[in-house]
């Protein structure tokens, strides 16, 4: 029999928040008045390490504002400027979300994320009504690490064959579907609505 959809987890950059973190890199540089190996060395293995948390948001900062020589303020400034010019929310997803959770679904978050762009990407206000959010800068894990995706469905108490993942990934789809959850790749806003009614019947 097969198992009917209980649950839909978004992806947030890319997704839920339309952008390029391509393009948050870009616009630091330039503020920065650095060239792209200058810039690529400053922020070095700290930006990885920040995206599973095994260093602080505070020190991120520190080795950014060491070797970029300048204030930490500055730094937080101009990345601040950067996620809010180069990313904006996807407002008919959200919708979409909502809309779902009154019908009886769960809806989840699951997010690759450093400090400074979980704090302008994923306000409270965002995510404060999704039934689970999970952050890799908070559990210490990123896509595509299997542990990640089994910690997801441990918090929503649902088997993996009852879950949608929708990413804008290829590759942090796979995870996803060897685990047997349903995967959309999100590629607009248009084909994947209508991949998804494909996947939610009417079973709630």
């Amino acid at each position: 029999m097969k198992k009917k959809i209980e649950a839909v987890i978004f992806d947030m950059n890319g997704v839920l928040q339309l952008g390029e973190g391509k393009s948050i890199h870009n616009f630091a540089r330039k503020k920065f008045k650095t060239n792209v190996d200058e810039y690529l060395d400053a922020i070095d293995t700290s930006y990885a390490k920040s995206i599973t948390g095994e260093i602080s948001a505070k020190e991120v900062i520190k080795t950014f504002s060491t070797n970029l020589k300048k204030m930490p303020k500055e730094i937080r400034s101009i990345y601040k400027k950067a996620f809010k010019k180069k990313f904006k929310r996807n407002k008919q997803l959200f919708k979409r979300a909502f809309e779902l959770k009154k019908q009886g679904y769960k809806i989840a978050i699951l997010s690759d994320q450093w400090p400074l762009s979980k704090i302008a990407l994923m306000p409270e206000k965002y995510t404060k009504r999704f039934d689970e959010v999970v952050v890799s800068c908070d559990v210490k894990m990123r896509k595509p690490d299997p542990k990640i995706y089994k910690l997801i469905l441990k918090k929503l108490k649902l088997k993996a064959q009852s879950c949608v993942f929708i990413d804008n990934r290829k590759w942090n789809l796979i995870p996803a579907k060897k685990l047997g959850m349903k995967t959309i790749l999100f590629e607009n806003n248009k084909k994947t609505l209508e991949e998804l009614e494909k996947l939610l019947p009417k079973n709630i």
